[in-house]
């Protein structure tokens, strides 16, 4: 078998699945390419501590080619466009490359001037946001100065990166402003277009008591639609109005943009409809996607990457030898929520579970929407696990990609 994988996107997904299948084949029978337009690689679940001093910026920043196995080509280029007929990725710079198998993993971008006002006036002085390395150092910056008034965290619309990053940077700021003696000062709240804190019942009940028992403002069903960064107003679609004196928005998501130029590969986000279970492309058997960039009903978490890695490189092997996709990915989904004082809890859930009370990955282990210490270590604990086991496409012991049922407790939101 001589067969190459083009491999669009190395951040989380595409290096864990490109490393994942240098593994499974050598040199002689697979060329794998990976390709991104910048050779940064930025741990992402860091950026949320960057606003409180928790992390320098410096240090969540690796080179892209060093994450990658021997043996794995790495080319720094900007996608023009995929055409899926000829089965080849055109280059800004004129070139182009050719696949057997394409797997999109180019993650989803930020789209603030999607928003009206959000990126005029007040934008990057009293209207920040922490989803990117530069806005997150920003933000540290006006934190610091800011000594009271009401600081109102928004996210203008779904999907997002990390469903519950928004959540656990309202919970560090309470922290953080009480840590610096002036909490009685700051009035916090949390904007949200759900009806709830977060999208699933029982989770919504117990992060929306967190939210209360801290003192923070839920306002739901809040569909941002202009940013008056000038008045201090965050304005919904529905002419609602919100006031602050500082604004941390988590803008728009959308796909990568060459997405849209390729007729045939996204929807119209610029996400990259696969099958939920295989991963693989409705119309084009050679096209899959993986992370943020795959239009599932999954949430765009660095977990969903690492789980779905295992089924998609697995079923990629299937597609080249000409057999049926076996591997199912059943949208298992695990996140740690940072709470302050040193504690965090921890969801796991998946297509047809919602987060539920208990343990993971079985009776004896972290315990599940409550706060602990044990979740914190663990959080933090994750970072070494990301570029150590999860980047490098190995298993972590005790943990695969199917959603464990033991340990957790049925129970009626």
């Amino acid at each position: 078998m001589d067969k190459s994988i083009v491999i669009l996107g190395s951040g989380t997904a595409g290096t864990l699945t490109a490393n994942r299948l240098r593994r499974m084949y050598d040199e002689r029978e697979c060329r794998i390419t990976v390709v991104d337009q910048n050779d940064d690689h930025v741990y992402q679940p860091g950026l949320l501590f960057v606003p409180f001093g928790l992390a320098e910026p410096h240090a969540l920043v690796r080179p892209r080619p060093r994450q990658l196995l021997d043996g794995i080509a790495y080319r720094s280029a900007e996608i023009d466009r995929v055409d899926l007929a000829a089965e080849q990725v055109h280059f800004t710079d004129g070139t182009s490359l050719g696949y057997d198998v394409l797997v999109v993993a180019t993650g989803a971008s930020l789209l603030p001037e999607e928003t009206e006002g959000l990126t005029g006036p007040g934008w990057g002085e009293k209207v920040h946001t922490f989803y990117d390395l530069p806005g997150a150092v920003a933000l540290h910056q006006a934190l610091e100065r800011f000594e009271g008034g009401r600081v109102v965290i928004d996210v203008a619309d779904l999907p997002i990166k990390c469903p519950v990053a928004p959540l656990e940077f309202a919970f560090l700021a309470d922290w953080y402003f009480q840590r610096r003696g002036i909490r009685d000062r700051v009035e916090l709240t949390y904007v949200t277009p759900l009806d709830g804190a977060f999208t699933k019942p029982v989770a919504a009940k117990a992060l929306g008591g967190l939210l209360e028992e801290k003192g923070i403002e839920l306002v739901t069903e809040f569909a941002l639609g202009e940013v008056d960064g000038a008045g201090g107003r965050l304005v919904s679609y529905d002419e609602r109005e919100v006031p602050f004196d500082l604004a941390v928005v988590v803008p728009v998501h959308g796909g990568a943009e060459y997405v849209e130029r390729s007729p045939g590969l996204g929807d119209e986000l610029g996400f990259v409809p696969v099958d939920r279970h295989t991963l693989q492309h409705p119309d084009h058997p050679y096209v899959f996607a993986i992370g943020d960039a795959a239009g599932l009903p999954a949430s765009k978490a660095g977990s969903v990457a690492h789980f779905e890695g295992e089924v998609l490189a697995h079923n990629i092997g299937r597609f080249l030898a000409g057999k049926p996709l076996d591997a199912s990915y059943d949208g298992h989904t695990n996140c740690f929520i940072e709470t302050g004082f040193h504690k965090a809890l921890l969801i796991d859930f998946n297509y047809d579970t919602e987060p539920l009370p208990g343990h993971f990955p079985g009776a004896l282990g972290l315990p599940l929407l409550k706060e602990s210490r044990a979740n914190h270590l663990g959080k933090l604990a994750f970072e070494w696990l990301y570029w150590h086991s999860l980047l490098p496409g190995r298993e972590l012991p005790g943990i695969g990609s199917a959603m464990p049922e033991h340990g957790k407790t049925h129970t009626p939101a």
